[in-house]
């Protein structure tokens, strides 16, 4: 019979977190990062210092841009390893919440341990408490709720018998995958308790695969058989499957063309024969021409956004949704093949057999060819760089490193212009959270330290949050950030221009200020430690580049660029529409015209849901 020993409830759950394993024999829960406060200091703090190296602790600025870093571990492991993050009660708790939201949205594994007020109840109100005048039980840390795939308030020791082995069921689970908050009341995390020795037992976690239902795997490859047209539309699943050379064997095979989302952006290597590139809003004239006239859209691991679907204008054609999740599945109307993408595809290729579509590759062809002239760079002179030419020097530079970003013009650009290797691609884009791309560049380098990392960043996600610069300086983290300095939020101001509204509040030029900011972005970056420099062309850019890969630390090449193209700029066919909601009346041409537009394009749009 086991014995029992005798640990407080933070004790426990950090000796019990440090063996949860891989399949590869690693912990699943590398370690936790942690700001301390009045919440967690005395309780999880005490904890994660007397167990060590055993679940070690990371110190970052900020809760959020912390939890960001942890994020981008868990999606450049592919959701195979996460990483933990404690917060005190009240405003650190509550920093972290934007952080879940991208998580869920994501559909990526991070457990909040957040700091929580006296489950005993005896001394409130406490500092940062927030108090609810109709019910006692609430929470800041409520508002973790909807932005969570399991919550649990920790009230008694004992309750970590069972809310620790169910957050670890929800992070390793394909379909319900996504983040854990554990609201860890301050007075229980100090409690003693005797608990099971056969609690700390090491414990492997399996990712299961499952397996798709006959009937729907018959009707999906009929479909598939009676399509002339069919195309291929790659998400994020696929990547977190681990199945990306069943996607090139199953396109290869069939002959059927592959597009990108965001998420599912360089699953296929870019230079694979059947790859078309981006899908949607921001897509490329070859893929979105060849999902406009596909008789048959076959969705693999994507959540069908509103960029991936031209806010549900661009297909016309039946749509079939391969996902592990079931809810994804039937989204659109979709004919619905819930199972592992991997194993989805392998017994789709069995069943079609020698079955293979036609594709002519002329459009790809001319889609790269027009990319290139696009990215190429710029002719002397004093004109200011595009993004573009930015993404093309890059490319140049580092053409095998992972291009990364979350918010702003470069996400669009990034995905209709970068040409990556297969696994050379990471962006934020499920929630477009600016002020991740730092943050998230240090959490990718963490997870794939053997491959370059350049972070794409604008001037005004750069100022949102920038402070894990210094916690990659001090932990000797080395990535690339290049900083377009457009003065001011050059993505929106564009949109604002688009849907016939005047340009007010986004670049600096049009703000309510006395004077014009004049940001030293250098001198910023290099005093947080980091290398940082100035690259006054395109050429010195790519130089600056490949001088980075020699130092252990981070360097911040800023760059100033047009603020006047957007993203498809000058390429025949690029993007698709976007609904974003014009006012129905106003007082300019340009705002009636805006409107004419949108109400065009939005009889277009599919009503299955």
């Amino acid at each position: 019979m086991s014995g029992t020993v005798r640990l407080t409830a933070a004790q426990a759950m950090v000796r019990w977190l440090s063996v949860q394993m891989t399949e590869e024999g690693e912990r699943f829960v590398e370690g936790c990062w942690a700001i301390f406060g009045h919440g967690n200091v005395a309780g999880i703090g005490e904890a994660l210092h007397g167990i060590g190296t055993a679940f070690p602790t990371w110190r970052g600025q900020n809760e959020q841009t912390m939890a960001h870093a942890a994020i981008a571990y868990a999606k450049g492991k592919a959701r195979r390893r996460a990483q933990a993050v404690t917060s005190s009660i009240g405003p650190g708790a509550t920093n972290m919440v934007t952080a879940a939201a991208l998580a869920h949205v994501n559909r990526l594994p991070v457990l909040f341990i957040a700091g929580d007020v006296f489950a005993s109840r005896r001394p409130d109100p406490v500092l940062q408490q927030v108090e609810d005048f109709g019910d006692g039980t609430v929470s800041a840390n409520d508002c973790f709720r909807p932005v969570v795939r399991y919550f649990d308030r920790i009230q008694r020791p004992e309750q970590l018998l069972s809310a620790l082995p169910r957050a670890l069921r929800v992070m390793t689970d394909p379909a319900d995958c996504g983040p854990v908050c554990l609201a860890f009341c301050q007075d229980v995390q100090a409690e003693a308790f005797d608990w099971p020795e056969a609690f700390f037992a090491e414990r492997v976690w399996k990712i299961r695969r499952p397996e798709p239902d006959a009937a729907e795997l018959a009707e999906v490859a009929a479909l598939i058989r009676a399509a002339k047209a069919p195309v291929i539309v790659a998400g994020g699943g696929v990547i977190y499957s681990g199945a990306e050379a069943a996607l090139a064997e199953f396109a290869s095979r069939h002959g059927i063309p592959v597009a990108e989302t965001q998420a599912g952006k360089s699953a296929l290597a870019q230079s694979h024969a059947l790859n078309l590139g981006a899908s949607g809003v921001d897509g490329s004239a070859a893929a979105n021409a060849a999902l406009a006239a596909a008789d048959l859209v076959i969705g693999v691991g994507t959540r069908l956004q509103d960029f991936t679907t031209g806010s549900r204008t661009l297909f016309s054609g039946r749509l079939v949704s391969i996902n592990v999740q079931g809810y994804d599945a039937a989204k659109h109307g979709a004919v619905s093949l819930v199972a592992d993408a991997r194993v989805a595809l392998e017994r789709l290729t069995a069943a079609l057999g020698d079955h293979y579509a036609t594709f002519d590759g002329a459009a790809r062809a001319e889609w790269l060819a027009a990319v290139d002239a696009h990215c190429a760079a710029p002719a002397e002179g004093n004109a200011l760089p595009t993004d573009a030419q930015v993404i093309g020097a890059v490319q140049r530079a580092a053409p095998e490193a992972i291009a990364m970003c979350a918010a702003g013009t470069m996400p669009g650009a990034l995905k209709l212009l970068w040409q990556p290797a297969q696994g050379g691609y990471h962006m934020e884009y499920g929630y477009s959270c600016m002020g991740y791309e730092i943050a998230g560049a240090l959490g990718l380098k963490l997870a794939r330290p053997e491959r370059e990392v350049i972070c794409f960043v604008g001037d005004g996600s750069y100022m949102m949050a920038n402070s894990e610069l210094a916690t990659a300086v001090m932990r000797r983290v080395p990535f690339t950030v290049v900083l377009t300095d457009n003065r001011g939020y050059g993505c929106i101001n564009r949109l604002q221009a688009g849907t016939g509204g005047a340009a007010f509040n986004n670049m600096y030029a049009d703000c309510a200020v006395e004077a014009q900011p004049q940001i030293d972005y250098v001198a910023h970056a290099a005093s947080m430690g980091a290398h940082a420099v100035k690259a006054g062309s395109i050429a010195a850019l790519e130089a600056e580049i490949a001088a980075a890969r020699s130092r252990d630390i981070p360097t911040v090449i800023v760059i100033d660029t047009t603020a006047a193209p957007g993203p498809g700029d000058g390429l025949t066919g690029a993007g698709h529409w976007w609904d974003v909601a014009v006012p129905e009346v106003g007082d300019t041409d340009r705002l009636r015209t805006a409107y004419a537009r949108y109400i065009e394009n939005a009889r277009k749009q599919a009503t299955v849901n």
